[in-house]
Formats: C-alpha cells, sequence, structure tokens
C-alpha cells in the first residue's frame, strides 16, 4: 500500500494534467459531476490529514518507546522478523537485529529470540537468517532462541512464549519487543492484547529510503489490524 497508493494518486494526478480538457467537458455536462469532483477532491484533501495526524501520533509514541527501552531491565528480547533476501537481513530487519544487540549489551543475562518463519519463495526462515546474523556478529549461541514458523507479529509473540516458557519465564516477564520504529504501537498493542503484560517496544530506525513508504503502509496495516480485531 506504501507503494501502489502514491503510485496510483501520483499517475492519477499527471493523467488529470495531461488531458485535462477532457475532465473540463466531462464537468460541464452536468452540474452533479461539479459537485462530485469537488467532493472528491474534498476526500482527498480529508485523507491527506488524517494521514498527517497518524503520522505526527506515531512519531510522538515513538519517542515515548525509546525512552522506555533504554530504561527497562527486560529479562527476554524479542526480535520481530522482517524480510531476507537472498537469505540475508534486508536493511530494516538489519536495523532491528543491530537495536537489539545494543539492548543485549545493556541486559547482558536477558535472552534474545528472533521470531520468524520461511518468506515467500525462500528456503530459510527469517529466524535462522537473524540468529546467524547475531552469531556472526559475536553473540553467544547459546544466548539466542530461535523460533521459525511465524508469519505475521502476532504469531511472532504467541510462537515466542513457548521458547520464554521452557527458560522459566512467562506472559508477566518484563520483555523488550524490537521492531521498526512505525511499527512499535501496533506491535506494543499485539503483545499487550496477547498477555504480555510487562512488555515494552523498542524501536529500530527504518532506512531513510524506506521511511515514508514503509510509515504510509502502517497507517493501512493499523487500520486493517483494527477491523480484523488484532488490537
Amino acid at each position: 500500500m506504501g507503494v501502489t497508493v502514491p503510485a496510483a494518486l501520483g499517475l492519477a494526478l499527471c493523467l488529470i494534467g495531461w488531458q485535462w480538457h477532457w475532465v473540463q467537458a466531462w464537468l460541464d455536462r452536468a452540474h452533479w459531476r461539479t459537485l462530485l469532483w469537488r467532493a472528491l477532491w474534498m476526500l482527498l484533501l480529508v485523507w491527506l490529514v488524517s494521514v498527517g495526524l497518524f503520522w505526527n501520533a506515531l512519531a510522538g509514541q515513538v519517542r515515548g518507546f525509546e525512552g522506555a527501552a533504554v530504561s527497562a531491565s527486560p529479562q527476554a528480547i524479542v526480535v520481530l522478523g522482517s524480510g531476507t533476501p537472498d537469505g540475508q537481513p534486508s536493511p530494516a530487519l538489519r536495523a532491528r537485529l543491530d537495536k537489539a544487540r545494543e539492548l543485549a549489551a545493556l541486559h547482558p543475562k536477558a535472552w534474545v529470540v528472533v521470531s520468524g518463519g520461511v518468506d515467500f519463495g525462500e528456503t530459510l526462515s527469517e529466524g535462522q537468517v537473524m540468529g546467524d546474523y547475531l552469531r556472526a556478529q559475536g553473540m553467544p549461541a547459546e544466548r539466542i532462541l530461535q523460533e521459525e514458523r511465524s508469519t505475521s507479529t502476532e504469531l511472532n509473540l504467541r510462537y515466542s512464549l513457548p521458547l520464554l516458557q521452557e527458560k522459566g519465564l512467562g506472559l508477566d516477564t518484563p520483555v523488550v519487543v524490537v521492531t521498526s520504529d512505525f511499527h512499535t504501537v501496533r506491535a506494543q498493542r499485539i503483545a499487550r492484547k496477547i498477555g504480555f503484560t510487562h512488555s515494552i517496544a523498542a524501536p529500530a530506525p527504518t532506512p531513510l529510503y524506506l521511511r515514508y513508504n514503509a510509515w504510509l503502509r502502517e497507517y493501512f496495516a493499523t487500520a486493517s489490524s483494527w477491523v480484523l480485531g488484532e488490537l
């Protein structure tokens, strides 16, 4: 959605500008068409304002999560999966893993759970790729727990729970959930709905070339999660 919506809007505006005389001729044929035309522009303006308000609220909550994650004392750090093209972490996923490494260094006794199933068209799970990356960066293998079945944020957290329980931890355990900055609010709400009563989302920066695309996609993802009852 972060790509297709701006592309569709841009294409539509280009076509309107290029063939404006056709648009004007269509509008002149009936008064109701002019009213419809104005209503469509008004709806577009309202939508743009709603996106701006959403981004502003999201940015404020992300700043709050940054401070809370630093001051937390977690017993587990759960890293949510993302793309693994060609068996390597995507830039967004690498940022999440680097954020997890920072937190793991601050909290050396916390378990690190990497969570994610097999990408479409891939043979390695996200959890495997994430674990390999952290081990290559020097994190002790015995500290890493790999969840390799999940295909969504909710399943990331649900399937990570048994791994934590094997270590004597549970839903009331202080847990930091590491994900991309735009995803923190939704991830935190999903974690609390599942029952993680002491979860805190930790934001990893989204690469600049992906940032606005990802934040617009999150606008639609949040609406979808609300409709589906995930939040």
